[in-house]
């Protein structure tokens, strides 16, 4: 591990964004820097969103922080990675749910996806099958491999997409971005949630067809 990577986690433990164990050694095996393009290779351990080309973003290391610890994963647990994008929470969550878990990653622009799956491949998870990675619209979720225990959504929503709703199990946690706010919802049943709302994040709209790039 860098110096610049140690000194990120430092800080962002610090401050109070990273705090489990299991997040923790997540953001120390898997490496922000695999997972930029090389023109912002230099600003891979900078806290802030970083562009991937085709008007996306690979997130706030405190953003993703906060997601992470908000979302609580845990090991064994199958998550829906919506708007993988560059693959870095898609690598990260592998990591936290290990290898009698698994994670699918869904990415909606075919080049994103093919930078993504590509940068994932550095690591095992794809070999071993913790990491199943699909090009599509992910607001549309992943009928076949649902339901999932946790959803986090990297892409700002318009509403709540109901294929979130259907697809994540009884007990489950999603966590998405919508209306510059990131909200934890936890299903209790069929029809209830409980909901959380965390103001002040900012991340680009979700595409819902290629067609509108």
């Amino acid at each position: 591990m860098s110096i610049q990577q140690d000194k990120l986690i430092e800080d962002l433990v610090k401050d109070g964004f990273l705090h489990s164990p299991c997040v923790i050694e997540a953001f120390k095996k898997i490496d922000r820097s695999n997972f930029v393009i090389e023109p912002v290779k230099n600003n891979a351990y900078v806290n802030s969103p970083l562009a991937i080309g085709f008007g996306q973003t690979i997130s706030q290391p405190l953003t993703v922080a906060f997601m992470l610890e908000k979302l609580d994963v845990q090991p064994g647990h199958k998550v829906l990675d919506v708007g993988s994008g560059s693959g870095w929470t898609t690598a990260l969550l592998a990591a936290i749910v290990g290898e009698k878990g698994k994670v699918y990653g869904i990415e909606i622009i075919p080049e994103i996806y093919e930078f993504g799956k590509a940068n994932v491949m550095r690591y095992s998870f794809l070999n071993k099958g913790i990491v199943e990675m699909y090009c599509g619209n992910g607001l549309e979720g992943l009928k076949e491999a649902a339901p999932f225990d946790r959803i986090m959504c990297s892409a700002a929503v318009k509403e709540i997409p109901p294929a979130f709703k259907d697809q994540l199990k009884i007990g489950g946690k999603m966590i998405f971005p919508m209306n510059n706010s990131l909200w934890l919802m936890s299903k209790k049943n069929e029809t209830d949630f409980d909901t959380e709302e965390y103001p002040g994040f900012i991340f680009v709209p979700a595409i819902e067809k290629i067609l509108d790039l």
